[in-house]
């Protein structure tokens, strides 16, 4: 499958680990019900790549290390938005301060709205981390296309890590291994968005009857997804034959419209992707970040 990794620019951009945050004492469930429970930010000690989904006591949790230019200023807000754009799904990142400086690991997905890029470190690193810590990433991905299928755009995503992704041109389709497969009633909170080259969006879990009717209760952290009808390449919003891939960022939810969230890598509008179920299909295999622990 012949691309255009040649031309792309590999770029430094670097950010420190974003604090938990909690903006209100009550987050009120889908059903009514009032629930406290952790959410975005820190370093997440439990929560992995390859781990479930779903059933954490837990809304919006980040597995691994959650990263972000702080400050409320325009060139604080600028900067995080370079981040978030310019670091791609399987790019490297490295640790550049504090106690475990020099420890590297890999970014694992965005998360919108708050802005968060999320980052995979081993178990020995996460112990050494503080919230002080500044990482740095080797931006590269932006801007990759498939050459010989262009119908076909790719975004958020490391050119390595696509080689590892078994991805396939075959009668004039992408055919691209899933875990699940979604369709677009489900898909929730970032729908309409102006673009999807940084952030996710949600597949909503109020119907819990539907969701483990479709198998999708059983998805993990890094898993490669499917979602039906779902055009990705100016925002997103649904168009009938469009198929987006994308990739399991964050937990579940509580909160009516939300659900573990989905981080594009590949879409197209006319329906130039194939996606073909596979046991496991999942990033951090690719990586080889999930073979001890997941």
């Amino acid at each position: 499958m012949k691309t255009n990794v040649k031309q792309l620019v590999k770029m430094s951009v670097q950010g420190q680990v974003s604090p938990p945050v909690k903006g209100r004492d009550y987050t009120v469930q889908h059903e009514g019900k009032p629930m406290v429970l952790p959410g975005v930010g820190g370093i997440t000690y439990n929560v992995k790549i390859g781990d479930p989904a779903m059933n954490w006591m837990a809304d919006h949790v980040e597995p691994g290390v959650s990263m972000k230019i702080t400050g409320g200023d325009k060139q604080q807000q600028a900067a995080n938005a370079g981040l978030n754009i310019m670091a791609c799904i399987g790019n490297k990142a490295k640790i550049v301060s504090g106690d475990a400086k020099g420890a590297t690991g890999y970014v694992t997905g965005k998360h919108g709205g708050i802005e968060h890029v999320l980052v995979y470190f081993d178990e020995e690193t996460l112990e050494k981390m503080t919230l002080e810590d500044k990482i740095l990433i080797q931006g590269f991905g932006l801007g990759l296309k498939i050459e010989d299928l262009e119908q076909v755009k790719v975004m958020n995503l490391d050119p390595d890590l696509m080689e590892k992704m078994g991805l396939k041109i075959k009668g004039g389709k992408l055919e691209v291994p899933v875990a699940g497969t979604i369709p677009p009633e489900l898909m929730g909170s970032g729908l309409g968005a102006s673009s999807a080259y940084s952030g996710d969006y949600d597949l909503t879990t109020g119907d819990r009857e539907f969701i483990k009717e479709l198998g999708l209760d059983r998805l993990r952290f890094g898993d490669v997804v499917a979602l039906e009808n779902t055009d990705n390449s100016y925002g997103r919003c649904f168009k009938r034959g469009a198929v987006t891939i994308g990739v399991v960022v964050h937990s579940d939810c509580v909160l009516a419209g939300h659900g573990p969230g989905i981080t594009t890598i590949l879409t197209s509008p006319d329906g130039a992707i194939n996606p073909v179920q596979k046991d496991r299909a999942n990033v951090g295999d690719y990586l080889g970040i999930t073979a001890e622990e997941g």
